[in-house]
């Protein structure tokens, strides 16, 4: 018996009292986990005497940690030996719930982010929230999105540490809670790699000053007893509470203020233990990155603390800030640039709002000493219109401002902020996103993992450019053969799984195409859904013959308050109905929305495309990763030139892709002019795809949602143009782009060559290359 096995088995003996051989699937989980985890305590408590980088994110999507953390400690094999002796398999934690602590892509991408830091052996700890209930658990009934908790700590969480001894008085206003830190250890990749290290991510919990009012207790005011309580778990309780109304946007700015205010003093009381009272080098050993404007009110809660508690002179102060912080900008969408009512900030933030008034009036005097006066400084200035601009804080008071694809950052730098650009145009850099490789193609694909090992050699999984020696075997028919047949395989356990979870059975011989992100109209799922009832009816009129049996899976989750995106999901799940219950092409045509998509599911969504749809509007999403994670997994890209998946196209070539639509030029052409209207009046087809949102042919149980979908369409809303998203623009071609990857999916040697082409091309993407960039252009390291 070796020391894993002894030492699992004395976990489950002395805390559950069992033996491996009856010990139940979260006691294994917690017994494994511990087992893990007191491998890498004495790494993890190593000294780093280098700058340190503090990732601060509202959105944290690790996942579920334990496979990830057995691969990177070089576990993995041994965990899988250990329940294979009591016939059970890693598989089995699949029913433990994940931590999701994300909503989409900016949150896995700080999850990756915190692996290749630690695989290349930087010190970068993240900062953010832990919520109790994470995101939401999706279920549908009758076609509706149905949210319900997502009770991810059920099965606890042995992979934090609660450090009571530095928790943190945070104080909003009249209102005061405690932040207690639970730290995460961020295992970087050890095996064969001595650069690994572990750093930390550090989330904050929110619990009462005074968790129980015995006298109102005592006098039946039972609510009263525990209110203060109440109201202080709810500042950790739920990633973006909905925030239509006046509270839930209280809810949110306390929330940001929460975990950047509690950050900022463990960070500065971690300095001072080194430097005492010289706030000198503190840029010198800190930079802190914010994850797009959630946490940018931890600017001038820096201030505030350096100028109140430190006693440092303002201009002081405002300096370390900007030598300090950094700013990542995640989109050009005008609602997700935050702005804040100042009444509302004011009666929130008091004690902080003042410092928001001074880095303003700052801000007016340079504008002044370069010339830019009166009126002409109202489209900088962070008070305007009565409201907190968050971005422009982020963009004045930082050092630096990175775009997250070549694309999206020659918008912001010519066309979205193009007026800072010319002010301070040597801040604003470039770092294309990334994936980390180990939970994107080692973990999630083993398979294709050891395939591409044994033909490349074992480097790739710290080093992604050494899989470019694939492409010597772009027309080797027996390596070509053998990932059909790995593919097949990862569509068999999908098929499996979808099967398990769903009851919907699908067969791994069609192709699959799929959509898997977060529920928005940018993302264009509707030209999607469009896009498979025209070919539903090209199929039964006998315009399209020789189709390509193919599954559509779609997995989003829309924003609890976003009424339109759950139209679309009830759309798109009434368009499975109809194609679904239709025997005249169940032997060609199936639609599939999965439920409660997240990290697991899409570990096992990925490996299994044919085709990845990265259909956004050009010029609206700033990067994507799910493209980066298709393309690693052998998956052709159908989609418009928007965020990476124009370089994508430039790594791998457009010819082993499937490009369509409008150019972000072509949209400028004629934003002004288009008239859907017009191309519905024209087009038949297009005609008949929008006519099934009030024809009757699908149903919205009487809700008025898909007459209110056709209406933005035709004839716009008080806050959009029509067609806001030029759905119907790109009908056509899209539809031909679709037909074209169904009829080239028949040459299979050719198919597969694009797909083994796209993963030998994939380098690019790696996670690691994003935070070298990071290091060497922002933080300096």
């Amino acid at each position: 018996m070796n020391e894993f096995e002894k030492n699992t088995d004395n976990c489950l003996l002395n805390e559950f009292g069992v033996s491996r051989q009856n010990a139940t699937t979260h006691q294994l989980y917690r017994a494994i986990s511990k087992t893990a985890f007191a491998t890498i305590q004495s790494e993890w408590k190593k000294p780093k005497n280098k700058k340190t980088v503090c990732y601060f994110s509202a959105e944290f999507l690790i996942g579920r940690m334990i496979t990830s953390n057995l691969l990177n400690t070089g576990l993995l094999d041994e965990c899988e030996k250990y329940l294979n002796s009591v016939g059970k398999s890693i598989k089995i934690f699949e029913n433990i719930e994940d931590a999701a602590l994300g909503n989409g892509g900016l949150g896995r991408l700080a999850a990756c982010f915190l692996d290749s830091a630690a695989t290349i052996g930087y010190a970068l700890n993240g900062y953010g929230i832990r919520y109790r209930y994470g995101l939401f658990k999706q279920s549908f009934v009758d076609g509706w999105q149905n949210e319900t908790a997502d009770d991810w700590l059920a099965a606890s969480d042995p992979w934090s540490i609660r450090r009571e001894d530095e928790k943190v008085l945070v104080k909003f206003g009249a209102q005061s809670v405690y932040a207690v830190p639970y730290d995460m250890p961020v295992i970087g990749y050890f095996p064969g790699n001595d650069k690994a290290a572990i750093n930390t991510l550090r989330l904050w919990q929110s619990e009462p000053v005074n968790a129980f009012d015995f006298t109102a207790f005592n006098e039946q005011r039972y609510s009263d007893a525990v209110s203060e309580k109440n109201r202080a778990e709810a500042i950790s309780a739920v990633l973006y509470p909905n925030d239509e109304g006046y509270e839930g946007k209280c809810l949110r700015l306390k929330q940001q203020y929460f975990f950047a205010s509690a950050s900022l003093v463990s960070i500065l009381k971690e300095y001072k233990n080194k430097f005492s009272n010289d706030f000198s080098h503190f840029s010198e050993q800190y930079a802190i990155q914010l994850n797009d404007t959630h946490p940018t009110v931890a600017i001038p809660e820096l201030l505030r603390l350096l100028t109140e508690q430190e006693n440092l002179g303002f201009d002081e102060a405002f300096e370390i800030c900007k030598n300090t912080f950094a700013y990542t900008n995640h989109t050009i969408m005008a609602e997700a640039l935050e702005k804040w009512d100042v009444k509302l900030f004011n009666s929130v933030l008091p004690e902080v709002y003042p410092y928001v008034v001074m880095i303003n009036l700052k801000l007016k005097r340079d504008l002044a000493a370069m010339g830019i006066c009166g009126n002409e400084q109202n489209q900088y200035l962070i008070l305007e219109n009565n409201l907190v601009h968050m971005a422009r804080m982020a963009i004045y008071a930082t050092h630096s401002t990175n775009g997250v694809a070549q694309i999206h950052t020659e918008i912001l730098k010519e066309k979205a902020l193009s007026n800072w650009h010319k002010l301070y145009p040597g801040r604003f850099k470039n770092e294309t996103n990334g994936i980390t490789q180990r939970r994107w193609l080692k973990l999630c694909n083993p398979e294709l993992s050891a395939f591409i090992t044994e033909k490349t050699g074992e480097g790739w999984t710290v080093n992604l450019d050494e899989i470019k020696k694939l492409e010597k075997y772009k027309d080797d028919p027996d390596v070509l053969n053998k990932f059909n047949e790995i593919k097949l395989e990862k569509k068999k356990q999908l098929a499996e799984f979808i099967l398990k979870k769903e009851g919907i059975k699908i067969d791994p011989t069609f192709m699959f195409d799929i959509q898997i992100k977060r529920l928005h109209e940018y993302k264009r799922q509707l030209l999607n859904a469009f896009s498979i009832l025209d070919i539903y009816y090209g199929i039964l009129d006998g315009r399209i013959t020789d189709f390509t049996p193919t599954v559509f899976i779609f997995g989003a989750k829309a924003a609890p308050g976003y009424r339109r995106a759950k139209a679309i999901i009830k759309y798109i799940n009434e368009i499975a109905k109809l194609i679904n219950s239709d025997e005249r092409v169940t032997d060609k045509l199936k639609v599939v929305f999965v439920q409660n998509y997240n990290v697991s599911y899409a570990e096992k969504l990925i490996p299994a495309a044919d085709v990845s749809e990265q259909i956004s509007t050009a010029g609206t999403e700033a990067s994507g990763t799910g493209n980066m994670k298709f393309m690693l997994n052998g998956a052709v890209t159908l989609g418009t030139y928007d965020g990476a998946n124009i370089e994508i196209v430039e790594q791998a070539g457009e010819e082993n892709n499937y490009i369509f639509g409008a150019e972000v030029e072509d949209i400028e052409k004629i934003k002004y002019t288009y008239s859907p209207k017009k191309l519905y009046d024209e087009n038949p087809r297009i005609r008949a795809v929008l006519d099934s949102l009030i024809n009757g042919t699908l149903q919205d149980n009487a809700s008025g949602c898909f007459r209110e979908l056709y209406d933005a369409i035709l004839y716009g809303t008080s806050w959009h143009k029509a067609d806001h998203y030029f759905i119907l623009h790109d009908f056509m071609s899209y539809a031909d782009a679709k037909l074209k990857v169904n009829k080239d999916y028949k040459n299979k040697s050719e198919f597969s060559k694009k797909c083994l082409l796209n993963v030998a091309n994939a380098g690019k993407f790696s996670s690691d290359r994003t935070i070298k960039g990071y290091a060497e252009d922002i933080w300096k390291i």
